[in-house]
């Protein structure tokens, strides 16, 4: 493992295999319902009786707010302040337990496999694996997905800037 911080690293310092744990986000009934009225209003993410008759038999948070608290948490300690450039997308969400009122949650990711790019030499793409895991060890969301990060300047060199996608429409 790198002994770069995650957070400054360049994509040179992700290395295929490396597995990391982090976070603690604690799920309360008021973001879960706060989340449900803004984004996914079913009746098992905004009323406790409307839940309990369901077969969640409570109360449970949106997969779509575990998604955003998985985010979150990439942000706060995996993904590099120095170098992430954006991501082209994920490729596969899964949501495996419902998250609940009180769950602590945790990410595991692990780096799949780490590559130059061979059209832009200023990056490589880096797919990783994600788990969101609550206090119990249970996996509740899985995730893969592929972000760009810059690779490491040469010694004296300042960063280049983005290279702007050509196929992104101009600020008005």
């Amino acid at each position: 493992m790198s002994a770069v911080p995650l957070q400054e690293r360049w994509f040179e310092d992700y290395a295929e295999g490396e597995a990391f744990e982090f976070g603690d986000h604690l799920v309360t009934e008021q973001e879960i319902i706060e989340f449900a009225q803004r984004y996914d209003p079913q009746p098992f993410h905004l009323d406790h009786a409307a839940a309990a008759a369901t077969h969640f038999g409570g109360l449970v948070g949106s997969g779509w707010m575990s998604c955003a608290i998985m985010m979150r948490l990439l942000c706060d300690h995996f993904i590099s302040r120095v170098s992430s450039m954006g991501s082209p997308g994920v490729d596969q969400v899964r949501w495996l337990r419902p998250v609940r009122p009180g769950d602590r949650l945790r990410a595991r990711v692990r780096v799949a496999k780490a590559r130059a790019s061979e059209t832009r030499p200023d990056r490589g793409i880096v797919s990783a694996q994600h788990e969101l895991l609550n206090q119990r060890d249970e996996v509740v969301m899985t995730m893969s997905g592929n972000g760009f990060y810059r690779r490491r300047p040469a010694a004296g060199a300042a960063p280049a800037p983005d290279t702007p996608d050509p196929g992104a429409r101009p600020a008005p």
